[in-house]
């Protein structure tokens, strides 16, 4: 097992399957590829599955288990966040590849506004995307800005522990749900009584987790976490729709004091390398802000406050960014059209910067 999965880390795999009745597979490039030819029988996989689970009581009960989320490492090789869970009857195994090292922000091309974000002493900071859009990824990227830079206690909250924090400038305490504490909602109750400057929250997943981060960031903290809203506005409104409505009107004015920014992400394969890299929207809460957020018939407006933010603010919307990204030579026309939230838009924003649609009679793309 421990050779297939070399194998296809080195083959550049961000993701690897393992499945009863059929061959190994990872993704790679962004697209599912097959590594090998030997077909994984119910038993193969079975033992696979239950070399990944450290704890015995769970191998044991394992007949009971339909879903089963952990971690495990492989030494010289990295980290896997891993999925166990059955199909047709068997088993099937979800590997996703997490470096051994903790990426910079530059090393993913993100903004370095994002590093001014980290900066911020109290509050909220929202990363949202899709399922696969590299949220812990940047998550994990803010929380070293922070390492490096500043005498901190930072205490993360994931499920599982993804990318492991080495003691730099700052001291990083991680604990994992369902190993050190029982829920996302009572690590974050008790992480309010260990002293942290820095909360990270792998997922608020329920109204307790979120009113519980709004209470810290109401308190003095910086608290991190992820949604899985593909846009900026989408992250606001998720939050107020898991309050009850006779709760949403004091939630509102909660989350417009303590919401400092929200970043949102989806991955785009580059066009000069076989990687991919972020296309990034970016609020950050002005005085402006805020006021929309009081105002629900003023929410859309935070998006003309996003892209005429982006000199004094650094704010960015996903069609600026996506313009850069063609404009620069990173990312084909194409994709960016099809991956803007209106391609119609993107468009005519392209022509209006002098970059037309690319003319198919000229060559300029690929039938």
């Amino acid at each position: 097992m421990q050779r297939l999965i070399q194998a296809a880390v080195d083959r550049g795999a961000s993701v690897i399957h393992i499945k009863a009745g059929d061959v190994l597979r990872a993704r790679i490039e962004g697209k599912i590829v097959k590594l090998s030819n030997q077909v994984f029988t119910e038993e193969e996989t079975l033992k696979i599955a239950l070399k990944l689970i450290a704890s015995e009581k769970d191998r044991e009960r394992f007949d009971e288990i339909r879903d089963y989320d952990t971690s495990w490492g492989l030494k010289g090789v990295g980290r896997f966040r891993i999925n166990i869970s059955r199909q047709r009857g068997s088993v099937m195994v979800v590997m996703r590849v997490i470096p051994l090292n903790v990426p910079t922000l530059e090393e993913l091309s993100q903004p370095l506004t994002l590093g001014e974000i980290a900066e911020t002493k109290h509050g909220l900071v929202l990363v949202t995307g899709a399922v696969g859009t590299g949220k812990s990824t940047t998550q994990a990227a803010m929380i070293q800005w922070i390492n490096e830079r500043h005498k901190k206690h930072i205490i993360t909250l994931e499920d599982p522990i993804e990318y492991l924090h080495s003691e730099d400038v700052s001291t990083v305490t991680q604990r994992e749900v369902g190993v050190d504490t029982a829920s996302f909602h009572s690590g974050l109750r008790a992480a309010l009584r260990q002293d942290p400057d820095v909360i990270l929250i792998g997922e608020m997943r329920d109204r307790a987790t979120i009113g519980t981060a709004l209470r810290a960031a109401e308190l003095g903290q910086l608290v991190i976490s992820t949604l899985p809203t593909p846009s900026a506005i989408g992250a606001i409104n998720y939050v107020l729709a898991a309050f009850p409505e006779e709760e949403r009107e004091m939630a509102r004015i909660r989350l417009a004091d303590a919401l400092q920014a929200v970043i949102a992400q989806r991955l785009l394969p580059r066009r000069d390398t076989d990687r991919q890299i972020p296309a990034v929207e970016i609020l950050r809460v002005t005085g402006a802000v805020r006021d929309c957020i009081l105002n629900l018939s003023d929410v859309e407006e935070i998006m003309g406050l996003m892209e005429s933010g982006r000199e004094a603010y650094g704010m960015q919307s996903f069609q600026q960014h996506l313009q850069e990204l063609v404009q620069s030579g990173m990312v084909d026309y194409e994709v960016a059209r099809t991956a803007a939230p209106s391609p119609s838009d993107f468009e005519l924003a392209m022509q209006t910067l002098g970059g037309a649609a690319p003319d198919p009679t000229r060559g300029d793309v690929q039938l």
